[in-house]
């Protein structure tokens, strides 16, 4: 079977949409949020009844600027594509609030609904976070630390996706409970901790699927740009 070919400048629009639908559909559900933008929604909880102006896509690009800094102090390494990266975070959170507004529409009052809405949310996730590590241009951070990261220290992409995963659901729960002094069930719920055991698997098993029909190149010469590095496609 003859693969298509898949540019991977949309491969990095297709899976920023994917992510803030994904993270706007989780959040309708009342299951609690992925572990991923757990922190960040937590943080939005915490400061949005004294700054109503306070997004949940605000927080999320704040704390986003936050990890590249700690990012980058960690791995010894800074480059162009991080500083777009903080841009890509800003987009992400627009789009979030926007979808938050959209799928606000969607009915969720019954126990079968929510659950459409969790298992619905959790697989454009994963598909979302798979494209987005075909693509050169800078994601979120989150993706952005996985990517350096394992790449940095030779690990594992995927396996180094699930430690992260846990390390931000553990993050969260302590949040918790250092905002509120209590469990959050509407942040950290069974879709954070289902997307914590699973999420990493999924992405895995999707990012091979998208290898098994499409051949990802690039359609623009700005690899070097955001990477300081080449790729023949």
């Amino acid at each position: 079977m003859k693969k298509k070919t898949f540019y991977t400048e949309f491969a990095y629009l297709f899976g920023l949409l994917l992510i803030a639908l994904s993270c706007a559909l989780l959040k309708h559900s009342n299951f609690g949020v992925s572990m991923i933008v757990a922190p960040a929604y937590l943080l939005h909880l915490y400061i949005s009844p004294f700054w109503s102006a306070f997004t949940f896509g605000m927080a999320e690009y704040c704390l986003q600027a936050l990890l590249i800094v700690i990012m980058a102090i960690i791995i010894r390494r800074c480059r162009v594509g991080y500083l777009f990266s903080f841009v890509t975070a800003v987009v992400y959170g627009l789009i979030l609030d926007g979808f938050i507004y959209l799928v606000d529409f969607i009915p969720s009052d019954e126990l079968w609904q929510r659950i459409l809405l969790l298992l619905f949310g959790m697989v454009i996730c994963c598909i979302g976070v798979a494209m987005m590590f075909k693509t050169y241009i800078s994601p979120e951070a989150y993706e952005l630390i996985v990517m350096e990261t394992s790449s940095k220290f030779k690990w594992d992409i995927h396996k180094c996706k699930w430690c992260f995963d846990c390390i931000c659901c553990g993050v969260a729960i302590i949040l918790s409970f250092i905002f509120f002094g209590k469990w959050r069930f509407d942040a950290i719920g069974v879709s954070t901790l289902l997307c914590a055991a699973l999420n990493g698997y999924l992405i895995g098993r999707f990012s091979k699927v998208l290898d098994k029909y499409f051949v990802f190149k690039d359609g623009l010469p700005l690899r070097k740009f955001f990477t300081g590095e080449d790729r023949k496609n």
